[in-house]
């Protein structure tokens, strides 16, 4: 559903109006209807060409209402006609199109006819029906896959597919909801507003209410359809995977993507998952979620709010993608209930400036352990522990746990090592995908069904992103949250993966843990931070260390920098008792003591750590943030010295100290007991251990 800007004269007309056929609706530029005249009366492209598929009995397109592929076969066995008869539309429909594309190639005229093809392809999906369009809209999101002509054509399928009869759509509310139009709305346009592969959106005013909503009604014989074209699509699936000798099982991938189409056309349901997104994400900062009438919503009509706004691909906010991202890592790796539809026509810029989502009927369900093996998986990749991420795929279900792990962390290293090198920012999801394609092949990788679903939301996700920014990197701008997670969440197993990122074997690994920290300083979407400079920036990144470090999230990583700390000084302490003592001693004629240190090996690593945990404060200031781009331009700011950065004095510590929450200065005071117990306790055991053993 598409929502555009409003019209100068009046949207609707009371009483009658539905009567009124003078009337003409101004709600889209005249451009965006297809053929608005006689939307009531010319028989779409899809009903003409594939109507035949619409002649069920009752019974059978009752037992239509979930997907059940046992259930479709048995209809169709009864039906081989109409199957063969499809098989052949197809087959020849396509056949033609790639036999003239094939033409055009041995003439050399493909790149004068380019533009006419990809106008045919569009032509056909059309008629084919809203299967192969849901194939084409997810495809017309990679605008870095598809050549521009294709692009162009293709995203004309997101929401300006020619409409069907008003009429039935009228008399469709009317059964479903069981009473007359009139006495459901005040008020509605004769007209649909925008027309998809599945339904078609009239803007109406609720009698009840007075209200302003979209009513969506959904196409006739449009489950019919997608139920022979999935029977189709998972044969030919068949024959491939026997063919190509492919790991993956395709035919649950079709089944995963069917079972979420049936879903989609579930209205009743898609109300239910717009009320749980809502709940669940509603309240992001410059997210919106329209309201749903569950009670004017039934399987085939579906009534909720009506929200304007413009494509977010069109607009190119750069600020709405982050917030988009952000939303996104929320709904993949928080709460895991997420939006597996995520094309252009169904995420708006509002004219307030904010990010709304729309069409619910495509969800998917993302298990804990299956996001924690996720989150897992990114931070090895991004620090190159292709070991684990060997592991990480077999937890992910990619791989088989009896696949050469040895053999696979090679061939991880050989897809992954010039695509991490460039840093994390630069990783481009879709490239990783591609390059892993033969290593998947060789290895027996598999693609589980709920993997397609995830992929693909971020597939479009970087698409719709890279038509705004070509450089972006939607895992460059998730990983910050990512980081974020790691270091706060209380999952034990996520606090055992931190634990094994930051220690190897036994030692202290500084750098990864300064990286996550500089990378959660960049998940920030304050739209007051992302529009200006901010004047003290050093300040500002010292209070966001301060408040993380000492709020209950960041009560393990607390946990290991005071633990870290208290050995450091420790180290220190001994190595100054060493200095003091070979001072006084210099000049002796004779050693009172041992000329061999007291320092071990341990002590003087847990040193070093000291030393760079004080250097990593310092960095920290000098930490450039995702933030200083925004729509094109860019904040200029002078680099400190390397005198500034490395010190904040006490007056600035002093001032960042105040500005912290109460509950924060308290736990603030607690620390030098705590890390006085720390220390005190180990230098007792050290005592302990050297005198009696």
């Amino acid at each position: 559903m598409l929502l555009f800007p409003p019209p100068s004269p009046p949207l609707f007309r009371p009483a009658n109006f539905t009567r009124n056929p003078r009337w003409r609706p101004s709600i889209l530029p005249h451009r965006l209807l297809a053929a608005p005249a006689a939307a009531s009366n010319e028989v779409d492209a899809f009903t003409q060409s594939s109507g035949y598929l619409f002649d069920l009995s009752s019974s059978e397109a009752e037992s239509l209402t979930e997907y059940n592929v046992s259930r479709i076969a048995a209809i169709y066995r009864r039906k081989p006609f109409i199957f063969l008869r499809r098989l052949f539309q197809i087959s020849t429909t396509l056949g033609k199109w790639f036999a003239f594309r094939y033409y055009d190639r041995i003439t050399e005229r493909s790149d004068f006819m380019f533009q006419v093809r990809a106008a045919e392809l569009r032509k056909i999906l059309v008629q084919l029906g809203p299967a192969y369009v849901k194939i084409a809209q997810a495809i017309s999101s990679r605008p870095d896959l598809i050549p521009p002509s294709y692009l162009d054509e293709l995203s004309l399928l997101q929401d300006r597919i020619a409409p069907f009869s008003t009429k039935v759509a009228f008399d469709t509310i009317e059964q479903e909801l069981g009473l007359p139009i009139d006495a459901i709305f005040s008020e509605i346009s004769p007209e649909p507003v925008a027309a998809a592969s599945l339904g078609q959106v009239y803007k109406a005013r609720l009698r009840s209410n007075g209200k302003v909503v979209a009513v969506k009604v959904q196409r006739p014989g449009v489950r019919a359809a997608i139920s022979l074209d999935i029977l189709i699509l998972r044969y030919l699936a068949g024959v491939i995977r026997i063919v190509g000798k492919l790991n993956t099982d395709l035919q649950s991938v079709v089944d995963e993507w069917a079972s979420s189409l049936f879903r989609e056309m579930d209205y009743k349901g898609e109300a239910d998952n717009g009320i749980k997104f809502k709940q669940l994400y509603g309240s992001i900062k410059d997210v919106v979620v329209p309201e749903m009438y569950v009670e004017q919503t039934t399987r085939k009509v579906l009534t909720m709010q009506w929200i304007e706004g413009q494509k977010l691909a069109e607009v190119k906010d750069l600020y709405l993608i982050e917030v988009g991202v952000y939303c996104s890592f929320n709904q993949l790796l928080e709460s895991g209930f997420y939006h597996a539809d995520p094309h252009p026509g169904n995420l708006l810029r509002t004219y307030d400036g904010k990010l709304a989502y729309l069409d619910f009927g495509m969800m998917g369900e993302f298990k804990e352990e299956l996001r924690e093996g996720f989150i897992e998986a990114c931070l090895h990749l991004v620090n190159r522990d292709y070991d684990a991420l060997a592991e990480d795929f077999v937890t992910l279900g990619l791989l088989p746990a009896t696949a050469d792990k040895e053999a696979v962390t090679k061939a991880l290293t050989d897809v992954f090592r010039n695509a991490v090198i460039r840093g994390v920012s630069n990783i481009s999801f879709g490239q990783l995908l591609g390059n892993l394609g033969t290593t998947m092949y060789k290895f027996k990788f598999r693609l589980p069904s709920y993997f397609s679903l995830v992929i693909r939301s971020l597939a479009v996700l970087e698409g719709i992103a890279i038509g705004s920014n070509p450089n972006y990197k939607v895992l460059g701008s998730t990983y910050p949250w990512i980081a974020r997670k790691v270091l706060t969440d209380s999952s034990p197993k996520l606090q055992s993966s931190l634990q094994t990122l930051l220690y190897k074997d036994g030692v202290f690994r500084i750098d990864r843990l300064e990286s996550l920290l500089t990378e959660s300083l960049r998940a920030r979407t304050d739209r007051t931070v992302v529009k200006k400079q901010v004047e003290d920036e050093s300040k500002m990144v010292m209070k966001q260390v301060l408040s993380f470090a000492l709020n209950e999230k960041g009560a393990s990583v607390r946990e290991i920098l005071l633990e870290e700390v208290a050995k450091g000084l420790d180290a220190l302490g001994l190595a100054t008792l060493d200095s003091m003592i070979s001072a006084m001693t210099a000049n002796l004629p004779f050693r009172p003591y041992s000329s061999s240190s007291s320092m071990t090996a341990e002590d003087i690593t847990n040193l070093r750590t000291l030393q760079s945990l004080v250097l990593l404060l310092s960095r920290l200031q000098q930490t450039e943030t995702s933030l200083t781009e925004v729509k094109g331009s860019s904040v200029d700011r002078q680099k400190p010295s390397t005198n500034e950065a490395a010190l904040i004095s006490g007056q600035e510590m002093i001032s960042v100290i105040s500005e912290l929450p109460q509950d924060l200065q308290q736990q603030l005071l607690r620390l030098p007991a705590d890390l006085a117990g720390k220390l005190v306790s180990r230098v007792f055991a050290r005592t302990v251990r050297r005198a009696f053993l």
